[in-house]
């Protein structure tokens, strides 16, 4: 175990944990968008970041990214991590003024839309924290997405922003993504995600639609488990 002091609250937790795991084992609440448990960590948004002590020194860091270390001293709310919050969330809600997401938290963190940035009006509710393209990789194992251009014009998409015969219409992307920025619909036998239309699959035992035919089949070729097996869904089996 490690111990370590977190706003000046003792606590033990297991080597390898992250500082921002740590400070919410301890029911210490650190905003974030991008941290989630699928999928491994890339600290994009910046939102997460806290202030350390070793010694007689002080820095930032992002506590998604930052391991716990036996004698840290952790502030998770001094005035300088605040200040540093509330930039980012300035830069966050003027690349996507429209997510309501990003205006709740901006509410959370006495932020508001600051004229010295102009607002994104083309960026839709992506904040580029890559965990659509992470999970689809990592997870899933089909590598349907990624980012393409650089700079400001860098976007997630298939590739081409074309139909991706890749895609298994999992939907993993979207139930990942912070800002809802991914767009699927599921209706009747049907679900639409990245441009392309999806036969959802019936449960053989209730008749609840509940899965794309195509993940199905990608499931049993990757298992081995015949496909006439995995007609039924979660809650009948």
């Amino acid at each position: 175990m490690v111990n370590l002091t977190i706003d000046g609250k003792n606590i033990s937790v297991p080597k390898g944990t992250m500082l921002l795991e740590a400070a919410r084992s301890a029911g210490i609440s650190i905003p974030s968008l991008c941290a989630h448990e699928a999928v491994s960590r890339s600290g994009a948004c910046r939102l997460c970041v806290v202030e350390i002590k070793k010694g007689n020194r002080t820095k930032i860091v992002t506590s998604c990214l930052y391991g716990v270390e036996d004698g840290l001293v952790v502030d998770t709310k001094s005035e300088r991590v605040l200040n540093v919050r509330r930039l980012v969330m300035e830069l966050l809600l003027a690349r996507c003024p429209e997510s309501e997401v990003m205006q709740k938290l901006a509410k959370e963190l006495g932020v508001e839309p600051q004229a010295r940035f102009i607002a994104d009006s083309d960026k839709g509710k992506c904040i580029l924290c890559r965990s659509c393209v992470r999970v689809c990789e990592e997870i899933v194992g089909v590598s349907a997405i990624g980012f393409f251009a650089r700079g400001s014009h860098k976007t997630v998409g298939t590739p081409y922003n074309e139909k991706s015969d890749a895609c298994i219409g999992c939907g993993a992307c979207a139930y990942v993504c912070p800002t809802g920025h991914i767009e699927m619909t599921s209706t009747g036998d049907k679900r639409k995600i990245w441009g392309r239309t999806f036969k959802m699959q019936a449960c053989t035992k209730c008749g609840k639609f509940f899965a794309p035919v195509d993940q199905l089949k990608f499931i049993s070729k990757k298992t081995g488990v015949p496909l006439s097996e995995l007609t039924v869904c979660t809650e009948c089996r």
